[in-house]
């Protein structure tokens, strides 16, 4: 089921986000400029479009799985949070992780995706106590690397 969603193309040269498959989870966000990330190194990159999301969505924007195995490219704070009231540009923070090599970024080229989400609105209601559950309170490795 398709949701319609209003899209301002601040950069009209380039192509309006769409799924590459059908079915896909995201679509594509592409750069407005050229760049080189040497190792290391970040950039907030802008992908020539603001969008105005419904109440009760919010957009993430996140790797490309084939940037990041090829290359080390990620997003710094992947996911990004784009909430429904937003609407300014949607940049891309990207970083390389690579140790070695630079990445070039040419104007155009697919840098990260942009998934559609539902979200709650939470009410929080304060208690003395929450319900025991298995886990309890374990966090980070609690589960153990294997079983």
């Amino acid at each position: 089921m398709a949701m319609t969603i209003a899209l301002k193309q601040l950069d009209k040269d380039l192509p309006v986000p769409e799924n590459a498959y059908a079915g896909d989870g995201a679509v594509d966000l592409r750069s407005t400029k050229d760049l080189v990330l040497k190792p290391f190194e970040r950039a907030l990159i802008p992908t020539g479009i603001a969008i105005e999301l419904p109440l009760g969505y919010a957009a993430l924007v996140v790797p490309r799985s084939g940037l990041a195995i090829k290359h080390g490219i990620t997003v710094v704070n992947g996911p990004g949070l784009i909430d429904s009231n937003y609407r300014g540009e949607i940049g891309v923070v990207l970083a390389n992780i690579d140790t070695n090599e630079s990445f070039e970024i040419k104007r155009g080229d697919r840098i990260a995706q942009l998934m559609i989400i539902a979200v709650e609105q939470p009410e929080f209601k304060i208690v003395e106590e929450l319900s025991e559950t298995d886990r309890g309170a374990g966090g980070f490795g609690s589960s153990g690397v294997s079983k």
